[in-house]
């Protein structure tokens, strides 16, 4: 289960966060997960869930926003929607895709309150 460790560094990010900027808590945490990055959403909210409470996260509500998959096709030049990986080009059929959007994950806002 490796959302506990994506877990782990999204708390590090918000620690290290807070000691460059010095606030006291996170209110609200919005995370940008994409379609084709491989975290289950339901692990990562447990995750983040269980080490929120005596850290910055304890009260914070936390966001998810997916974004969409998308592919190259390298047989016909043209971009395609990509649910999941191995899935074929909407256009051609073809298989030889390379994903070009919906493969991060990363913290993409947070409101932060001082002491």
């Amino acid at each position: 289960m490796h959302e506990a460790s994506l877990a782990g560094g999204v708390l590090r990010v918000v620690e290290q966060s807070a000691a460059a900027e010095g606030f006291a808590r996170v209110t609200m945490l919005r995370l940008e997960v994409g379609q084709l990055a491989g975290v289950e959403m339901r692990a990562l909210q447990f995750a983040l869930e269980s080490i929120a409470p005596g850290t910055l996260l304890a009260s914070a509500r936390i966001e998810y926003v997916e974004s969409p998959g998308v592919a190259w096709c390298l047989l016909c030049g043209q971009r395609s929607p990509l649910a999941r990986r191995g899935d074929p080009c909407v256009h051609c059929g073809g298989y030889q895709l390379q994903p070009v959007e919906g493969t991060e994950f990363r913290v993409s806002e947070m409101l932060v309150e001082d002491e």
